[in-house]
């Protein structure tokens, strides 16, 4: 990523990432901390539910994603070619969700 990539404001993140040490680095860069909490911690911790249900969406369009093969098994040699075909396979599904709506 060239240039100046925005600073993120919200981290989502599975039960595999709850760590005191992430929260910290985390909080101390002003980004709210959206991980659930492990079965096993003792010291509980609150999770913005509203937030962590934004992560559902994130991880199913990364699925659509791979369920083109070429994304899945990363066959490009360059960056740029493989982010080009991202790019086209996130046009195919934008089109095909517009066309489900009329």
């Amino acid at each position: 990523m060239a240039g100046n990539p925005p600073t993120p404001s919200v981290l989502l993140a599975d039960r595999g990432y709850d760590a005191d040490s992430i929260r910290k680095t985390m909080n101390s860069r002003d980004v709210l901390p959206v991980i659930p909490m492990r079965k096993s911690r003792k010291k509980r911790v609150g999770v913005h539910r509203w937030l962590y249900r934004l992560h559902n969406l994130v991880e199913r369009g990364f699925n659509k994603l791979k369920n083109a093969r070429r994304v899945a098994t990363r066959y490009h040699k360059t960056a740029e070619s493989y982010l080009g075909f991202i790019d086209i396979t996130s046009i195919r599904l934008w089109l095909r969700h517009l066309l489900k709506m009329t």
